[in-house]
C-alpha cells in the first residue's frame, strides 16, 4: 500500500456529508490500520486562548481553533512547523508534524516556528479511505506548507483545486450551493 501521508484529500463535488462537504484534509497517517487527518479549512468561532489557554504561547494572537474532524471532537491535535524535526512526534510534510506530549509542555519546544490547533480529527478504518478514493469522493493533491497554515481557510478548497488545474480548476468555480447559481 502506498501511504498518503502528506497528501491533501479534497472533497469531491458529490461528497455531501456536512462533516466533509468542500473540506480539505491533510492526511497525517495512513497504513494498514487505516488513516487519520485533520480538516484544514474549518475554523471554529472559538479562540485558542478561550479553549486551550496553555497553547496561546505557540500560536498567533487571536488564532482560532479549527474543527479537525468528527472523531473525538474534544481531543486536541496540534500541527506545528519545526526547525528541528526531531522534536516532532510524527512528521507529516517536510518540517510539519504533530506536537509530542502534553499540551502544557508545548511552549518548551524551542524550534517550533508556527502551529495550528485542531479539535478532533478525521479517521478511516483499514482500506476505508482507499474505497472512498475509488468512488471519487476525494481528489488527491500533494500538500504544501502554506495549505496547512493558510490565512484564507474559507477559500482553501477552491485554491487547491485551481492549483491542480484542468477540469479541477473549473470545479473550483462551483458556488457553494449550485442551485442558487
Amino acid at each position: 500500500m502506498h501511504s498518503l501521508r502528506g497528501q491533501l484529500l479534497i472533497a469531491g463535488p458529490d461528497l455531501l456529508d456536512p462533516n466533509f462537504r468542500r473540506s480539505v484534509i491533510l492526511v497525517g497517517e495512513h497504513g494498514e490500520e487505516g488513516a487519520m487527518g485533520v480538516i484544514l479549512n474549518r475554523p471554529s468561532p472559538v479562540s485558542v486562548a478561550d479553549a486551550v489557554p496553555p497553547l496561546t504561547e505557540i500560536v498567533e494572537e487571536g488564532e482560532l481553533v479549527y474543527i479537525g474532524g468528527p472523531v473525538q471532537p474534544q481531543a486536541i491535535v496540534v500541527l506545528g512547523d519545526f526547525g528541528d524535526t526531531a522534536e516532532a512526534a510524527a512528521l507529516v510534510l517536510d518540517s510539519i508534524g504533530f506536537l509530542p506530549g502534553e499540551i502544557e509542555a508545548a511552549a518548551d519546544i524551542a524550534s517550533l516556528t508556527r502551529a495550528r490547533v485542531f479539535a478532533g480529527y478525521a479517521g478511516w478504518g483499514p482500506h476505508q479511505l482507499e474505497g472512498e478514493i475509488a468512488e471519487e469522493s476525494w481528489i488527491l493533491e500533494p500538500a504544501l506548507a502554506e495549505d496547512v497554515f493558510t490565512a484564507e481557510a474559507d477559500h482553501l478548497w477552491s485554491t487547491v483545486l485551481r492549483r491542480k488545474g484542468g477540469a479541477f480548476a473549473v470545479l473550483a468555480l462551483m458556488p457553494p450551493d449550485p442551485s442558487r447559481n
